[in-house]
């Protein structure tokens, strides 16, 4: 909703990678980013962007695009520059952007003035237009903006149902004076560019910040099911071209050890996930072999697979010319406990009912029996520890369990793929409910 750190906060410097602070920028994707054009000076510059609240992420430089000098923008320009990557960080979470803007709302902006190199969060409300430009109203003249906040995302403060939305970017402060410091003047405000009117210059933008651009609930549902082993063995989503989700996913890829193009080569997969796996010494062709699907399986494989679950994404199982080959390699990665993502293009699209019955049907079949077990376990432990060991009592210590195992068995009975993949789903969520509880006692 509102999170401390956020990836796509820049710190701008000139020159280097250690060169002066001269600005903020905001990451937009993982090839772009914005800032002031008065930060830039001249479209020729090469800037750096630093990930200021991840540290783990690599400095890169940027430079002005063709199209990206808006001062140069048709319909009159605004100060501001859209930058392009060297190289992009899909690792980095791009910033929400919203066209919508209100007089009132609460925002917020994190800048790097002069002596706060880390840092410094100023708080204000949205106040009228000047021009093209929105005057942002601080409470106090020591919360106008400075030189060092240039280029600074200003985001919406967050609530339960709404989260932290990027609306529009610093570019100055004025005051009724000429004095250096908003604190020296009578009257101060800080100035704002919003991303409705850089949408309007920038096509990049305008496509970015398009309500229907990303699909943030499908980027929830699969972070969280490469974070959670729970979340299924196997996992089957439709990513149609051009869509929003398509977008997502290309900043989701990173997540996964092993991805897989479709159309891409079969025998590369093999190699790339044979890297994860504690093959022994000498075996590594009888593991090729078996998984390219010209040996037999190498005695005591499954006793070989990794100690933390591998995940692998398959981006266009459709795309592949001959998908019966490809699942024939994901199910032999399946006895090796290999998580698999499989993203299909089309729904129905070629190769979707032999992935849902060799791959996705049987994996969560499985992980249905693991999930009943871990809570057959943990109600039979809990009627232990609270003193329930009598033969009368008993009956009722799994009593959870048992009407699950039961719904399980009824899953099994049912011949109509679709709705027996829609009763499992249903099953194993009740399953993570009844476990999260049992954890909480």
């Amino acid at each position: 909703m509102g999170e401390l750190r956020a990836d796509w906060r820049l710190r701008v410097r000139r020159g280097d990678a250690h060169g002066p602070v001269c600005g903020a920028g905001v990451l937009v994707d993982q090839h772009t980013a914005l800032t002031c054009a008065h930060v830039v000076r001249d479209p020729r510059a090469v800037m750096w962007l630093e990930f200021a609240e991840n540290g783990e992420l690599e400095p890169v430089a940027a430079r002005v695009p063709p199209g990206g000098w808006l001062p140069d923008a048709p319909g009159g320009g605004e100060d501001v520059a859209v930058l392009r990557l060297d190289s992009p960080r899909p690792r980095a979470r791009p910033a929400p952007l919203d066209r919508r803007l209100s007089v009132g709302a609460e925002v917020f902006t994190t800048g790097y003035a002069e002596a706060f190199d880390d840092g410094v969060t100023l708080w204000g409300r949205i106040g009228g237009v000047s021009g093209e430009r929105v005057q942002l109203d601080a409470r106090t003249k020591a919360e106008v903006v400075r030189a060092g906040f240039s280029g600074a995302g200003v985001c919406t403060r967050p609530t339960e149902d709404r989260p932290t939305r990027v609306v529009g970017l610093v570019v100055s402060w004025r005051g009724d004076t000429r004095a250096p410091l908003p604190e020296d003047s009578r009257i101060a405000f800080s100035y704002l560019v919003p991303v409705r009117r850089i949408a309007e210059l920038s096509p990049v933008v305008a496509g970015l910040s398009d309500p229907a651009a990303w699909d943030r609930p499908f980027e929830d549902r699969v972070r969280r099911w490469f974070a959670d082993p729970d979340e299924g063995p196997v996992k089957v989503s439709v990513v149609p071209p051009g869509s929003g989700k398509e977008r997502s996913l290309r900043h989701l890829g990173h997540l996964a050890d092993v991805v897989h193009r479709g159309g891409g080569s079969r025998p590369d997969l093999a190699d790339h996930a044979l890297r994860h796996v504690p093959y022994p010494p000498g075996a590594y062709l009888a593991y090729w072999d078996w998984l390219c699907g010209t040996r037999p399986r190498p005695a005591r494989a499954a006793e070989q697979a990794p100690v933390r679950p591998v995940t692998v994404l398959v981006d266009g199982v459709d795309a592949e010319p001959e998908p019966g080959l490809l699942i024939d390699l994901l199910q032999r990665l399946r006895t090796l406990r290999f998580r698999q993502f499989l993203v299909f293009r089309h729904e129905g699209g070629t190769g979707w009912a032999a992935a849902r019955d060799r791959l996705l049907r049987p994996a969560l079949l499985d992980h249905a029996d693991t999930l009943l077990d871990r809570l057959h376990h943990a109600e039979f432990s809990r009627a232990i520890r609270r003193g329930v060991v009598d033969s009368a009592s008993l009956s009722a210590a799994t009593q959870t369990a048992d009407v699950r195992r039961a719904e399980r068995r009824r899953i099994e009975a049912l011949t109509d793929p679709q709705e027996q993949l829609g009763a499992l789903h249903r099953l194993l969520g009740s399953l993570r409910a009844d476990l999260s509880r049992h954890a909480d006692r």
